[in-house]
């Protein structure tokens, strides 16, 4: 199996079998029905399998988001990345073979599962790196995540962990994001009246960022890590006295916002500080990027 050196075109990647594809991510169908593979949803939570590929068509359909497409489509949400950062992904660990032709599968080996195996102090300079790309404060991500080793399919890797509220983890690096079992929000309490929600643990972790030493008593954290908790969380989330809402600008997200804003007025929508971005971090990522390039841009002579 040869990998390919060169970035690959547009075309060439929308080629790639989506089912071989997303197994290479961990992610393996609950049923297949004729040409159609079922998943649970590699883009959000949920426990009944709601996504599907249609293995004829290569083509892929979240029925829980209502949006569908090719392999590129896909990746740039999974990866939340650009599709020129998708292709660079793709040249290096990914490869071009002929699409494989499967014929009367019926039976399925059992989906493969993540055990963690151990967790410590972030220290991996791939990780603090990809940290930095997101303009996160590294201090402050060591104080709360931890750099997870877990093992899948036999083989062993690793990504900045995140701990949900039942001892789930949250994990991330520059190429993949993934969890592991139990899933679950993630509530950090201060003894606060107020509670910030976000809907994922680096919205969480650059607002901390930004707001470093602004305020003398923290308020009360809560994370979603999907979006499909909020409901779930509601009840936690209504004993404060001071509700604030950093969910994301797309549709899943916007939704929640409006739901909550029309059956209690204590919640508060602080999307607007982000507005014009999909959420939290990449609203700072990309002003942090706009600032260099000023600033580089008045030291020439």
């Amino acid at each position: 199996m040869e990998f390919r050196k060169t970035k690959p075109s547009i075309a060439e990647a929308k080629e790639l079998d989506m089912v071989q594809y997303l197994s290479t991510l961990g992610h393996e169908p609950t049923k297949i029905r004729n040409d159609d593979y079922w998943y649970l949803s590699p883009l959000r939570e949920e426990h009944t399998p709601s996504f599907k590929i249609n293995r004829r068509i290569n083509k892929w359909y979240d029925h829980g988001l209502g949006r569908g497409g090719n392999l590129i489509d896909f990746a740039t949400q999974y990866f939340q990345c650009s599709v020129a950062d998708f292709l660079d992904k793709l040249s290096t660990g990914f490869s071009f073979q002929q699409q494989p032709q499967f014929a009367g599968r019926t039976k399925l080996e059992p989906a493969a599962k993540i055990l963690i195996l151990k967790d410590l102090e972030l220290s991996s300079e791939a990780l603090l790196s990809y940290l930095k790309k997101r303009q996160i404060d590294s201090e402050i991500a060591k104080q709360y995540c931890r750099e997870v080793l877990f093992s899948l399919d036999s083989k062993t890797y690793f990504g900045i962990g995140f701990k949900n509220s039942s001892g789930g983890w949250e994990i991330r690096n520059k190429y993949f994001k993934t969890s592991s079992s139990p899933k679950d929000y993630t509530i950090i309490q201060n003894g606060s009246d107020q509670v910030m929600v976000f809907e994922g643990f680096f919205d969480f972790l650059t607002f901390k960022t930004i707001s470093k030493n602004h305020y003398q008593t923290d308020p009360d954290f809560l994370i979603l890590n999907s979006l499909s908790f909020f409901k779930k969380s509601l009840m936690k989330i209504q004993e404060y006295k001071f509700k604030y809402l950093y969910l994301d600008r797309d549709t899943g997200g916007t939704k929640a916002t409006q739901e909550a804003l029309s059956t209690d007025e204590t919640f508060i929508d602080k999307s607007h500080t982000y507005k014009g971005y999909k959420d939290l971090n990449e609203w700072h990522t990309q002003t942090a990027k706009i600032t260099l390039h000023r600033k580089n841009h008045r030291k020439k002579p």
